[in-house]
């Protein structure tokens, strides 16, 4: 069967033979009895110990010796070819390992079996060649080869490598004998391509087949539960493990400790890394990452530095996690010291270390450096240009924002929801209704329109530049229900004063089976503040908490201590900021500060700028709000002396900025700027202004005379 094959199969593999030793004979002159020596061995040894000692040398990772023994033996079989194909496997070259396997191919005398034909299949998989896997697959079955379990499993595994699921999933329904290596094949296949609860149904299949789970097959299920959230089957997997003994495993505990995380059991997560026996990079990097996500990222910096005592080195997602760390914490010392250690260690060309960087820097506020961070990117994906499009957008750079979103739609790959979701947002933050416009216009030429997060942004975007009409008339036509878009529109309508609409927006989300987060509170507690609606307020405070369990946060005090200063209740407002479990900042205590000014309140005001010229004691706001409620309170002495102070101190009222955009250019301005280009062209026309208002004033308040009368 196989010699009648081989003719036809060999046209489709025309590399040539490899032709072994030139190089090889060049490094070796100038060491004759050496070279004579190795030769000797090399003909008098037989093959079977030859290729032990081929099969050591590949085992113990020395591929560039084991690759010059093999051109260099004078005879090779089966084994032989295996060897040498397998070692190229190990060292992530499939390219070099098909090559191989094509030059074994057309060797006469040899026969093709289960096990090099299973390599051949691993390197199409990880090279991504489906002609040649699916030539493969022929061959195996014509050759009866198929039925080996070694062939059947690295054939279902190339298919689901490449994307081609049903095909996998096809070749493994018919495999006559499966062991747990091709169960675990066609999970991992199918957990990888996003088929989550798929993949835990053959798992399912598996356990009840009696096939006895390894540590990796429980590791891959583990991993469909974290991507689903379903923390009961993991649980129950966690259970299995327990009685098998396997969760002593770090394969396995790193598995646990990620899946407890994404199901947000971060607490889980930190006790199983504590009763670790064993520790390895993936266990460190898995518990850096978790106290990121639980917004701890000075334990997370704590761990890194423990990690590197304990001796087990950071790879590159370590240093992306932690250098996501020091951007939470805007410590930009520590960013800038790790973005140095990357540049030596040889990371930096690392995607995902990369983007951190740019994100560090962009979140520290230094735009120049991600700028040139970004630039500097040997490969950039969607991750780095919607990350450098954020922060311009969050920093309010508008035009940057748009000028790093025209490139990457010239030269970058197709904008996501994610870039596009920042402009939306700048567009909204700097009042760019135009700008914002042609987004949504090219939102809705791309098919993104029904992308929550598009949504949501356009809702926001239409709110803040005034069009709530239009927000109105895109959250009606929202198909699928989110809460992050009704947020969005309850917030639109609570800045814009039309509390009655949010509020009754607010009481619809259970009726429409959503429940409200934390930042839909937020919103509705402003709205009850716009309308002074007090005990409403208090009402949805304490539901948030005991109906939704959401534990208030610094913006639901800071909601809450506006509603009762707006309603007056200033005694009552500053017993909320010295009772509320978070430490007190200046907004807070400016928010009690300006009402005092409203209310007349001199006792009031003053302890709550004493609060803020703690925290800030070259506060040029607080000085001139206090001033001015002395004055108003008819209290000069005290107004004097407290200027007195700023002036001896040094403070200066920072002034206002204006701005106005023509031409879809953004002009700022302070009193007597003189930095614009055309400043000299803008204080003519000023002047000119000026001179008419003048006439204007003297035409109304001295109308012309008639001299006769």
């Amino acid at each position: 069967m196989v010699l009648s094959i081989r003719p036809h199969i060999r046209r489709l593999f025309t590399i040539p033979a490899i032709v072994s030793t030139e190089s090889n004979l060049l490094a070796s002159q100038g060491r004759p009895d050496h070279l004579s020596q190795e030769m000797h061995f090399l003909n008098h040894a037989d093959t079977r110990e030859l290729n032990g000692r081929l099969k050591q040398l590949v085992k113990t990772g020395h591929v560039d010796e084991a690759r010059d023994m093999f051109d260099k033996m004078p005879l090779r079989d089966e084994i032989t070819w295996t060897n040498v194909i397998s070692a190229y496997l190990n060292a992530s070259d499939a390219s070099e390992a098909l090559h191989l396997f094509s030059n074994m191919w057309i060797q006469p005398g040899l026969r093709m079996d289960p096990f090099v034909l299973s390599l051949a299949l691993k390197a199409c998989g990880l090279n991504s060649k489906l002609s040649y896997g699916e030539l493969l697959h022929g061959y195996s079955i014509k050759s009866n080869l198929l039925n080996s379990v070694f062939v059947g499993s690295a054939l279902l595994d190339m298919y689901t490598k490449v994307g081609k699921i049903e095909q996998g999933c096809r070749v493994f329904d018919d495999m006559p004998v499966r062991n747990v290596v091709s169960w675990t094949a066609i999970i991992t296949g199918l957990v990888h391509a996003g088929y989550h609860t798929e993949g835990l149904s053959y798992f399912s299949e598996m356990w009840k087949s009696k096939v006895d789970c390894d540590a990796y097959a429980f590791a891959i299920a583990l991993k469909a539960c974290a991507d689903l959230g379903a923390l009961n089957h993991g649980k129950a997997i966690h259970t299995q493990t327990l009685k098998k003994g396997l969760n002593e495993s770090s394969f396995v505990a790193n598995s646990l400790a990620t899946m407890y995380n994404k199901c947000g059991k971060l607490d889980y997560g930190l006790h199983l890394f504590a009763q670790m026996k064993t520790r390895d990079v993936v266990s460190w990097t898995t518990i850096i990452t978790t106290y990121v996500q639980m917004a701890q990222e000075e334990h997370a910096i704590e761990a890194f530095i423990r990690m590197q005592i304990s001796g087990v080195t950071p790879n590159e997602y370590t240093f992306a996690a932690v250098i996501s760390g020091c951007a939470n914490l805007a410590r930009i010392e520590w960013g800038e010291q790790l973005h140095t250690h990357v540049l030596r260690l040889g990371l930096v060309d690392s995607q995902s270390v990369a983007n951190s960087i740019v994100t560090m820097y962009s979140k520290c506020g230094r735009l120049t450096s991600a700028s040139v961070a970004f630039h500097g990117l040997s490969r950039k994906d969607i991750v780095s240009w919607s990350t450098i499009i954020a922060g311009y957008s969050q920093g309010g750079y508008a035009e940057e924002a748009f000028e790093y979103l025209s490139w990457m739609r010239r030269d970058g790959p197709k904008p996501n929801e994610f870039a596009l979701a920042s402009v939306l947002s700048v567009s909204g933050s700097m009042a760019l209704l135009n700008q914002g416009k042609q987004v949504h216009a090219h939102v809705l030429s791309i098919g993104l329109e029904q992308t929550s997060m598009i949504q949501s942004s356009l809702i926001n975007m239409y709110s803040k530049c005034g069009s709530l009409e239009e927000a109105s008339k895109i959250f009606e036509v929202i198909v699928h229900d989110d809460i992050v878009s009704w947020t969005a529109m309850i917030n639109g309508y609570a800045d814009h004063g039309v509390s009655q609409e949010a509020i009754r927006l607010f009481e619809r989300i259970p009726k429409v089976g959503l429940r409200p987060d934390s930042v839909t509170f937020i919103g509705i507690l402003s709205a009850c503040s716009h309308a002074g609606l007090l005990d409403l307020g208090f009402f949805y405070f304490k539901s948030m908490q005991s109906d939704y369990q959401i534990n208030p946060s610094k913006e639901h005090y800071g909601c809450m201590i506006d509603l009762l200063c707006r309603a007056g209740r200033l005694s009552d407002a500053e017993q909320m900021i010295r009772s509320m479990p978070f430490q007190h900042d200046d907004v807070v205590w400016s928010t009690l500060l300006r009402a005092s000014r409203v209310h007349g309140d001199v006792d009031c005001g003053r302890r709550a700028a004493e609060e803020i010229l703690k925290l800030n004691p070259n506060c040029a706001g607080t000085h001139i709000t206090l001033a001015n409620l002395y004055a108003a309170r008819g209290k000069w002495m005290e107004a004097a002396k407290l200027r007195k102070t700023m002036k001896s101190k040094g403070v200066i009222k920072e002034p206002g900025w204006s701005w106005i955009k023509v031409w879809d250019r953004i002009s700022a301005f302070v009193a007597g700027d003189q930095s614009h280009p055309q400043a000299e062209d803008i204080y003519s026309v000023l002047e000119l202004l000026t001179s008419k208002m003048e006439i204007t004033t003297d035409e109304l308040f001295f109308p012309s005379m008639d001299v006769e009368d």
